[in-house]
């Protein structure tokens, strides 16, 4: 929602709960915007910080990595497990 910066300065406690219930709240001077109120959570989450790993996770839209990305990883791994066996003796008869 858009807000005059008087109607702001007003209803202040209205656009802040409608910042935490609805989303950002554009303020407007002389119609041009000049500031956005937002949820704390979102903020938080904007500049990286308080996010549980967890919820980290859950939140992603997009995948982790891109499909480039994972062509490289399972290719690394592919050549790891081909480096990781061994012949191992278990006695003297071997």
């Amino acid at each position: 929602m858009r807000w005059q910066v008087q109607e702001a300065k007003q209803k202040f406690s209205e656009v802040l709960r409608l910042a935490e219930s609805e989303g950002p709240q554009v303020v407007t001077r002389h119609g041009d915007e000049v500031a956005v109120v937002i949820d704390i959570r979102e903020y938080r989450q904007l500049r990286g910080q308080d996010i549980p790993f967890e919820e980290f996770l859950l939140r992603r839209e997009e995948p982790y990595i891109d499909d480039a990305a994972a062509g490289i990883l399972d290719e690394i791994v592919a050549r790891r497990a081909d480096h990781l066996t061994r012949v191992v003796s278990f006695g003297e008869g071997e």
